[in-house]
């Protein structure tokens, strides 16, 4: 199947190539999925989008008239998609189930430690020469209360984590 792929970056490429083990023609366009850019997918039976294109009624009919049946999300979230255009124009929308919550709770566990350690701002002083710690200066982790908002996988696997700062050995 002919497969019109938007918002492309160079991984898009590399992932989306090693997963196509069914043989699609993925034709990449850096291009976002627009009102404006819709027509670039003229004649391909899908589409593949990201979160930041826009799948408007406009958008959904321009792709339609242009022959496509099939948008594929490559992203969990689908409210960037106009679902009952979509069902008007008899589209079908298909989106990523779910990411690695493993993942998520990890990356969230990362910002955490990069604000409190200001490692964004290390870096960026490391690069001009400047190894001054004013300023950088953060604190323990350990001991502290952390609130987690909603315990689904996400939540409780990043509670898990919180937990490995001081709760679960004893204090030294």
């Amino acid at each position: 199947m002919q497969v019109a792929v938007f918002s492309t970056k160079h991984y898009d490429k590399v992932f989306l190539d090693k997963a196509n083990e069914a043989g699609h023609k993925l034709h990449y366009l850096e291009a976002r999925l627009t009102p404006a850019t819709a027509q670039l997918a003229s004649g391909f039976p899908a589409v593949c989008a990201f979160v930041n294109d826009q799948l408007s009624e406009e958008t959904l009919a321009v792709l339609k008239a242009g022959g496509t049946n099939l948008i594929a999300l490559r992203s969990a979230g689908f409210n960037h998609v106009d679902l009952h255009a979509a069902e008007r124009l008899q589209l079908t929308v298909a989106r990523v189930p779910a990411y690695s919550p493993y993942a998520v709770a990890e990356h969230a566990a990362a910002l955490v430690l990069s604000l409190n350690r200001r490692t964004f701002r290390a870096y960026n002083r490391v690069r001009e020469g400047n190894f001054s710690l004013e300023g950088l200066l953060g604190f323990d982790l350990n001991g502290k209360t952390v609130g987690v908002i909603g315990t689904g996988k996400i939540g409780c696997l990043f509670a898990r984590i919180m937990l490995g700062f001081g709760w679960i050995c004893p204090d030294i």
